[in-house]
């Protein structure tokens, strides 16, 4: 439950007689206390994002050309075929497939 469905229950139980207004005012000020606030929320999620992308590098061991499908592969937990076949489908319907591959194979780093 998020906690504006929270606050909605608080508030149905305080107009039914369940709650006095001071346990409704108690009751809402600890969920607000507790709840972490959405901009700190995406700031950690956008931090697991950066870390997650940092940790993109091309294969060494899973590769055909340039190691990108293996190094996607590893960092999703998807298998490295199916990036391949991603990767082919997108170059010949879309037509940009290949150039995201090689400016791909220019600017992420081998593993180590």
């Amino acid at each position: 439950m998020n906690l504006a469905d929270e606050i909605k229950r608080l508030h149905e139980l305080h107009q039914s007689g369940a709650l006095t207004d001071a346990e409704f005012a108690q009751a809402k000020s600890k969920l607000l206390q507790d709840a972490p606030s959405s901009d700190t929320q995406n700031l950690v999620d956008s931090d697991n994002s950066l870390n997650q992308l940092n940790r993109f590098r091309r294969s060494k061991s899973d590769q055909w050309l340039g190691g990108i499908c293996g190094g996607l592969g590893k960092l999703t937990g998807l298998e490295s075929w199916v990036w391949r076949l991603l990767f082919v489908t997108f170059s010949f319907y879309f037509g940009f497939g290949l150039v995201a591959y090689i400016l791909a194979w220019i600017f992420v780093p081998e593993e180590d």
